[in-house]
């Protein structure tokens, strides 16, 4: 099968694997600057997943009860 997205000519394989590894390197140091420090999301998290549990557990003590 032909590969007909890569352009014909002088087509160096290389040359894009080297402009990805530069924008990986060149984004990394932001990407970790934007790490959540606060625990904000995970405590509204944990408050969710308690009332989805205790409205489960209300329905289920209806129910049976």
């Amino acid at each position: 099968m032909a590969n007909n997205q890569a352009p014909q000519g002088n087509h160096d394989p290389a040359g894009s694997t080297q402009m990805f590894r530069a924008f990986v390197d060149e984004a990394a140091p932001q990407g970790r600057q934007t790490a959540p420090t606060s625990g904000g999301p995970r405590i509204g998290l944990i408050i969710g997943v308690v009332v989805a549990v205790a409205v489960v557990a209300a329905v289920a003590w209806l129910a049976l009860g």
